[in-house]
């Protein structure tokens, strides 16, 4: 049986709204097992976005426990919890967040620089993953020298440098037209295929269908679970 990578157990959070409490997660359960590629679906206000920060460890749940490669993250200080977030989690945002002021390469090599890894060691995976993500040829580019496809492609190609447990990736496919998205959702097949863990949030069932496990959450529930068509 696969290793479970991530549990959330009776998940809630709370946000105060002027006067009121708002319930924005309501009892959430969620596993994911290793090598698994699970899509997160929902409308805009569903709870995704708050399901994905505590996923991420950017937020702490109101109650319920949160549990990351067998580690009780609501334990952790705020130094431990970066570390996770370094380390444990390869982040894909749908902006990019590339500096525009460094080249492909130079992006890529960011999550290495307070490691004790060698600068040419960092080169050298950089270039690696450049290599990977089909850049070979763009590695001396700058982000306004890049489409935005390519841009994506920087972006996972920096996510996956630290080798994290999971890739979190939030609506990467937003900015991009259909095509690309679709040639980056074929780029997340093949990370899985190498046995990577992917957790994407959507709210396009198109994109969603890509991953091999479809996860709905509507007003703070999760309400259904089904297998993608793939």
């Amino acid at each position: 049986m696969a290793k479970e990578i991530l549990s959330m157990e009776d998940i809630v959070k709370i946000y105060r709204m002027g006067d009121e409490d708002q319930m924005i997660l309501k009892h959430v359960n969620f596993k994911v097992y290793e090598s698994e590629f699970v899509s997160i679906l929902g409308p805009s206000g569903s709870g995704k976005s708050t399901m994905m920060n505590i996923i991420g460890c950017l937020d702490v749940q109101t109650s319920g426990k949160y549990t990351l490669s067998g580690q009780d993250v609501s334990k952790l200080n705020e130094k431990e919890l970066a570390r996770i977030r370094n380390r444990e989690i390869g982040f894909i945002f749908q902006q990019f967040q590339l500096l525009p002021r460094l080249n492909a390469v130079e992006n890529v090599e960011l999550p290495l620089i307070y490691s004790k890894i060698s600068k040419h060691e960092r080169r050298e995976r950089a270039e690696e993953m450049l290599q990977k993500v089909g850049l070979e040829n763009k590695m001396k580019n700058y982000p306004n020298q890049l489409s935005g496809g390519q841009q994506q492609r920087v972006a996972i190609a920096r996510a996956i440098i630290t080798r994290p447990t999971i890739l979190l990736a939030d609506e990467p496919t937003g900015a991009l037209d259909q095509h690309t998205g679709l040639q980056v959702m074929e780029l997340f097949k093949n990370l899985n295929s190498e046995g990577r863990t992917i957790i994407m949030i959507t709210h396009d069932f198109k994109i969603a269908e890509n991953a091999s496990r479809i996860v709905k959450i509507l007003d703070g529930n999760l309400t259904e679970e089904a297998k993608a068509n793939v």
